[in-house]
């Protein structure tokens, strides 16, 4: 279902809109509301056999895919709901897409994008670093399903040509990466994956799906790109509190249907609770609470650049690098403004064992005596996270296998919060002084 503008607030800024909602919308009536209604029904009335016949076409029947009644009809919370369809609304809205389709978290989201795509016997080319519980479903999963998935370094889109065949149906990747920000060149994939569906029958078309969640819709929309599914762990930077996990796809009318009916029959549906807690505080503050981290990270950038114990540091926004150069292209906010985030990965100087034993004694004594800095996973909060992905997030790939993912020992990764960026430089101070 396609978002809806009214007339009176076409003309108002991105950030606006996602702060005051739709005062027109077919969720739920809800103007003389300043702030929407929680809706924690889990069954709805039906006033006919006719109108439950055809609320359960629109969920129920994939015969009917692509011919949903224009106005919803309520049926049971696992199937659809006011607050999260006016929460998918916006989202849609804020990615540039037609709809959008919550979950209960960002891997529920992962499995449907491209669940909707692939069956035995097909194949998905994924970049060679993803998040960890991504690699897991690809490489634990998906082979019981027969469903094979070639890992290769996308920050060369002509290596999708190493492994492309008759039976590939998905290209998947982040960007930036998670956690060795890595940024992937959209435009050129999309445009490497047009050229190869020239020669495809529809059923047999590639579909790009790019895992947005480090950049949020704030800083980078790859529908825009050409991209056909942007996917997000609504529980980092959308939901920006840490106090709710969900996911969400976001993508052009013509999927809307698979995806809803993977989610009825799936379950992991968005609880409404959650859907109102992100929809109300998550979304509308995610520009002011990213443009802040931003500014936080280019001063924390600047300052591990100058440390001699730090080896390289990786942010989009460093000048005269590889990244820069493709973030500047793609990496854009509402207004058009440069915006590189606010995650940092920064590698510790030395040998792999002296980097990863360097590291984890700067990181066990941040955990242990640094006010700004949390040692724990996921990122985009309010409060600054610090994560060792080799023995954290990305743990689940096998040590051995880890360099070949990107995963290098004495990689750090950084979700910078809202915190004086003085303050975060202080902790890290101290933290690397225990080396010396």
């Amino acid at each position: 279902m396609s978002h809806h503008i009214d007339r009176k607030t076409k003309n108002y800024s991105t950030n606006s809109l996602l702060i005051h909602g739709k005062f027109l919308t077919k969720k739920w009536d809800f103007s003389h509301h300043v702030i929407p209604p929680m809706s924690t029904s889990v069954t709805y009335r039906l006033d006919s056999i006719e109108r439950a016949a055809r609320g359960f076409n629109n969920f129920a029947n994939p015969a009917v895919f692509g011919h949903r009644t224009p106005d919803p009809i309520y049926i049971y919370e696992r199937l659809d709901e006011p607050v999260r369809g006016m929460l998918e609304d916006n989202l849609a809205f804020a990615e540039g897409g037609d709809c959008a389709i919550t979950f209960a978290s960002g891997m529920a989201a992962v499995s449907a994008a491209v669940g909707i795509f692939v069956k035995s016997g097909d194949e998905v080319i994924s970049h060679r670093t993803v998040y960890g519980c991504t690699y897991s479903l690809f490489t634990n999963w998906y082979p019981k399903y027969n469903i094979k998935v070639h890992f290769t370094d996308l920050t060369k889109a002509e290596n999708l040509k190493k492994f492309v065949n008759k039976r590939t149906r998905v290209i998947y990747f982040e960007t930036p990466t998670n956690p060795t920000m890595e940024l992937i060149d959209i435009r050129a994939v999309v445009e490497l994956v047009k050229e190869l569906n020239r020669k495809r029958r529809k059923e047999e078309r590639i579909h790009t799906v790019v895992d947005n969640t480090f950049a949020t819709p704030f800083c980078q929309r790859p529908l825009s790109l050409g991209v056909d599914v942007v996917l997000h762990s609504l529980t980092k930077n959308i939901g920006g509190f840490g106090t709710d996990v969900g996911g969400a796809v976001i993508t052009r009318e013509e999927f809307e249907s698979p995806l809803m009916l993977y989610r009825k029959d799936f379950g992991g549906q968005l609880a409404s609770k959650t859907a109102w807690t992100i929809y109300v505080y998550g979304l509308p503050t995610l520009s002011m609470r990213v443009k802040r981290q931003q500014e936080s990270a280019k001063i924390i950038v600047d300052f591990l650049k100058r440390q001699k114990l730090v080896e390289y540091v990786r942010y989009p926004g460093i000048e005269g690098t590889r990244e820069y150069e493709i973030a500047k292209k793609q990496m854009t906010d509402f207004n058009g403004e440069f915006a590189p985030g606010n995650m940092i990965a920064f590698k510790i100087a030395g040998k792999p064992e002296q980097a990863h034993q360097r590291a984890k004694k700067i990181v066990n004594h941040i955990a242990k005596n640094a006010y700004t800095l949390t040692l724990a996973v996921s990122l985009g909060q309010l409060r600054t996270l610090i994560d060792y992905p080799s023995a954290m997030t990305h743990a689940t790939i096998p040590l051995k296998e880890q360099p070949a993912h990107g995963i290098i020992p004495g990689l750090i990764r950084l979700s910078i919060g809202s915190e004086e960026p003085e303050d975060i430089i202080k902790d890290l101070t101290d933290a690397f002084s225990v080396t010396k």
